[in-house]
């Protein structure tokens, strides 16, 4: 299979895929021009990758999660602390989020967006002086 046919069976564009080959994620096998010739089950790696993209997972995680998909003898364990550590990070940057959300609603309602120049939202914006340090 080319590049164009395993980009459309995969879901992933074809930049990403020869992207997931320079790093070592997926290897196909090279004809004698040079060619890319993929195989099923590239296919099933890239929709592997694919997937495990969207939910978040970085490339590190991916490139360990291939390799426990890929090993008959892994233990689901270790999938799952993979999963976890994941999710942990999610959860931190949902706090995050939650928090920074709070605080520009709060900015947003105690400003009054009319013809003052006063905003509560650039004062926040702006460093207060004990912040900055002198460059002299």
């Amino acid at each position: 299979m080319n590049i164009g046919d395993v980009a459309e069976r995969s879901g992933l564009p074809a930049k990403t895929i020869r992207y997931y080959e320079d790093i070592g994620l997926v290897k196909p096998l090279r004809s004698a021009n040079g060619y890319r010739s993929f195989r099923n089950r590239d296919v099933h790696k890239l929709a592997f990758l694919g997937r495990a993209r969207a939910l978040g997972f970085s490339i590190e995680d991916c490139r360990n999660l291939l390799k426990l998909y890929e090993d008959d003898h892994r233990t689901s364990a270790e999938v799952k602390h993979i999963a976890e550590d994941h999710l942990d990070r999610i959860d931190q940057k949902i706090a995050e989020l939650t928090e920074m959300r709070a605080t520009l609603a709060h900015l947003v309602n105690a400003c009054a967006g009319d013809h003052r120049p006063d905003c509560p939202i650039l004062a926040d914006l702006a460093p207060k002086p004990n912040e900055i340090s002198s460059a002299e």
